[in-house]
């Protein structure tokens, strides 16, 4: 139960980004995304070595103690999700820019799917028929919300592919403490994104406000959910955890509607309806099959 609350409250709580993110509307997007990604670092280092110090000394342990071997692997799978880290963040802001903001939102759409299917090819992760048929489901819904868009789509693809690619890296059995990893993924993703500081307009004057909602969105909508989501892989299949991304565009379709009054069409009505039934049938399914499984372990416990 703890690792479903993880995760839904990471979701829940990115769904309603855009109660931070429209005051910041006057500013450039590279230049929150910048800020964004210095700040979060400077806060997560500090929390690692101050609030965290016995999980990160017991890390840094574990990884001087593990063999070479290990070490490669480790180094191999951080950087790597760094990497999908900084890209994905990179990307949300240039296709937000570049393309169309349609297309940042229908990359949470697919996300899930992908994460799925993923999950499913390299992690072996088994899929039932509801699980399935709900995932067939959410493919219908974002496909009627890209229907005459399809360049959108497939700026969407890349970005989803980018978050859901680091998903599957995180349900690993590296034994470092999960908050020591996302501050390393954190720290080298803004490293990378430091050369948008040479695009970045520096002459432009920056508010209290700014930087109030900077920490904000910093701490609490880029660093807990990042950690809610990988602390809820360790007991939830990196499937369960994709579906439940769609709770993210789902509040913020109803935020957009009922808060901000944003004007919607009966097909948008239409594919949410999918994608929130989709959700709860594949969630279903899952507890379902969870509990046959141990059903039939204690069953088999039992006759021994």
């Amino acid at each position: 139960m703890k690792y479903y609350l993880s995760a839904l409250m990471g979701f829940i709580i990115w769904g309603t980004f855009a109660l931070v993110l429209k005051p910041l509307s006057s500013y450039a997007a590279l230049d929150i995304l910048i800020h964004r990604v210095l700040f979060a670092s400077f806060c997560i280092l500090l929390a690692c070595f101050i609030f965290r110090r016995k999980q990160t000394l017991e890390s840094i342990r574990y990884i001087k103690s593990t063999s070479n071997k290990e070490k490669s692997k480790l180094f191999i799978n951080v950087l790597a999700s760094a990497v999908l880290l900084g890209l994905n963040w990179f990307l949300f802001i240039y296709v937000m820019n570049a393309v169309s903001v349609n297309a940042t939102s229908l990359a949470y759409l697919i996300c899930p799917i992908l994460t799925t299917v993923l999950a499913n090819i390299f992690l072996k992760e088994h899929l039932n028929q509801g699980q399935w048929f709900a995932v067939g489901l959410s493919a219908i819904s974002c496909l009627i919300l890209a229907y005459g868009h399809f360049i959108d789509l497939f700026y969407s693809f890349i970005i989803a592919l980018s978050y859901a690619a680091y998903l599957i890296l995180q349900k690993n059995k590296f034994q470092i403490d999960k908050f020591f990893s996302l501050t390393i993924h954190i720290l080298i993703s803004t490293i990378l994104l430091l050369p948008i500081l040479s695009v970045v307009d520096a002459s432009t004057v920056k508010s209290n406000e700014f930087y109030i909602y900077i920490l904000i969105i910093a701490i609490g909508y880029t660093i807990i959910p990042l950690f809610l989501n990988i602390y809820a892989l360790k007991g939830l299949d990196s499937s369960v955890v994709g579906i439940l991304l769609y709770l993210n565009p789902i509040i913020s379709f109803f935020l957009a509607v009922l808060y901000y009054k944003e004007a919607i069409n009966l097909m948008q009505i239409i594919a949410f309806s999918m994608i929130f039934l989709a959700v709860i049938i594949f969630n279903i399914a899952y507890i379902y099959e969870r509990k046959k499984t141990n059903q039939l372990k204690l069953n088999s416990i039992a006759k021994e």
